[in-house]
């Protein structure tokens, strides 16, 4: 039987959530393609959270950043030098992965494998090592040594390639021994290097000062971006959760020092109501404290919103994953950036005669853990009965009226009699308004709801013969599948009352 996570990949094709990258060309690992469904789920969360964390209150402004900065941000925070993991490869089935994410062991344990990694493969035994960890794709135990590797991914910017000018100093560099080979070729590559940004948080960092001069704002406050970040993952798996190329959500929020362990709690519990208030089950979320040994350098404290993914796993299914992080980054970042560029980045505040470096409160959510979590947490699977008195299995998927990407779906029951003209009115009048409907009128009615039921769409509205004598139309609740009548003159107002626009 097929796994919840299968049934979910499955549904993400099948209904246009979410592609492979390339994938006619055999497509390419950690890369995916959002559909016109997965698209619109997406730009959902992000308008939703836009909404709560700018829009909506006053002391948060927003921002979008460059994703190509001075290379010499990313000196200042310390992400040339320690943005970096183990790697390791497997010599059983050539995996290459990430020493802290592997399955711990005991060493000394004695564990079976497949040859190759293969299910095929011949069943083969091996003893862990004193590293206590085994390949998390095939379980052998028989691996490399451990290499650090960055994870930003550099690229040049500027006329010349810096292939070409390593081809054209070949002869410079073969005069030259190990250690002057490689300091040269660093100076050729770092002539025009520059880094796509592993975070947003930077940016909002280097424009403390052009935000505090510009938009009259004080402490506390915050700076909100949502954007593209890149980060060059080993370990890459269960969809959409770790990729290469991702979407954060991010805030940093600038408190006054002593003021920052309030604020910290405040948006630990905040943004845990979030998830909550859009609908993911509160038995699957959780805010687990880092311990102390966990805590990047620059963090007084932090705190993982984690959700329960239905990830298979050798234990079975089930895993938490990190959804959001909230952290109390101190004034560390803004430190950084002055002491680099000689900038002042404190506040003076003209109340108290005060000048200080602000701590900054940091709640950073990723856009597309948030869109899979949503969609794990919507989908559902039911017996219900059939017209013919025998039972089914309905697929739906319970999204939140407010992130669902198709609010509401209009069908006519039959290709004549006018009913096909009704219900392109409707439509004209849903669409003017700004809610996004779907018109469809091919094949049975049952058939049509179905359809709708593994996109999300909360409502359905039918125009029969009924709606011809009266003005009346079927509405039917996803959720519920109770149908009742309403007047067609009033679908605008009725439908902008039960999705929340």
């Amino acid at each position: 039987m097929a796994s919840t996570m299968e049934k979910i990949v499955s549904l993400c094709k099948r209904r246009g959530f979410i592609f492979q990258s390339s994938e006619i060309y055999g497509g390419l690992k950690a890369s995916y393609d959002y559909g016109p469904l997965g698209v619109e789920l997406k730009k959902n969360i992000k308008e939703t959270w836009w909404s709560d964390m700018v829009h909506c209150r006053n002391d948060i402004v927003g921002l979008d950043c460059s994703i190509v900065m001075h290379p010499d941000v990313w000196k200042a925070s310390g992400h040339l030098a320690g943005f970096s993991d183990p790697l390791v490869d497997c010599k059983n089935c050539k995996e290459r992965f990430r020493a802290d994410q592997a399955p711990r062991t005991e060493a000394g344990t004695e564990v079976e494998f497949r040859e190759g990694g293969k299910s095929s493969g011949s069943k083969l035994k091996g003893v862990v090592d004193k590293r206590g960890y085994v390949c998390p794709v095939c379980g052998c135990p028989d691996l490399s040594a451990e290499r650090q590797f960055n994870l930003m991914f550099r690229t040049s910017i500027g006329p010349v390639d810096p292939l070409q000018e390593i081809a054209d100093a070949a002869g410079e560099l073969a005069d030259l021994d190990m250690k002057g080979r490689m300091k040269k070729l660093h100076e050729i590559v770092a002539r025009s290097a520059v880094y796509l940004r592993p975070e947003t948080a930077q940016g909002m960092f280097v424009n403390f000062k052009n935000i505090l001069d510009s938009s009259r704002v004080k402490p506390p406050f915050g700076i909100a971006q949502v954007g593209k970040s890149y980060r060059n993952e080993i370990t890459t798996s269960n969809l959409t959760f770790r990729t290469c190329e991702f979407e954060q959500m991010e805030m940093e929020y600038f408190v006054k020092p002593g003021e920052d362990e309030q604020w910290y709690d405040y948006w630990r519990n905040t943004r845990l109501s979030w998830y909550v208030k859009l609908g993911l089950s509160q038995d699957k979320l959780r805010l687990r404290d880092h311990k102390q040994s966990e805590l990047a350098h620059y963090a007084k404290a932090c705190a993982d919103i984690e959700y329960y993914f239905p990830f298979e796993n050798q234990d079975g299914e089930g895993e938490w994953g990190e959804l959001e992080g909230i952290a109390n980054r101190t004034d560390y970042d803004l430190k950084k950036h002055s002491g680099f560029t000689g900038k002042d980045l404190s506040y003076f505040d003209p109340e108290t005669k005060e000048r200080y470096i602000p701590y900054v409160i940091e709640p950073a959510a990723g856009a597309d853990r948030a869109a899979l979590a949503f969609l794990c947490d919507a989908f559902d699977e039911e017996i219900v009965p059939t017209a013919k008195g025998g039972e089914e299995v309905r697929t739906v998927l319970r999204f939140h009226p407010k992130i669902a990407p198709v609010k509401v779906a209009v069908f006519p029951l039959v290709k004549r009699d006018g009913m096909p003209e009704k219900s392109q009115a409707i439509m004209d009048d849903l669409l003017s308004t700004g809610i996004n409907c779907f018109y469809d009128h091919g094949g049975a009615i049952g058939r049509r709801y179905r359809r709708q039921d593994e996109a999300g769409t909360p409502y359905c509205l039918t125009v029969d013969s009924q709606t011809i004598e009266d003005d009346t139309v079927t509405i039917r609740d996803r959720d519920t599948m109770q149908q009742e009548r309403i007047p067609m003159n009033g679908v605008v107002e009725i439908m902008k009352k039960r999705i929340g626009n």
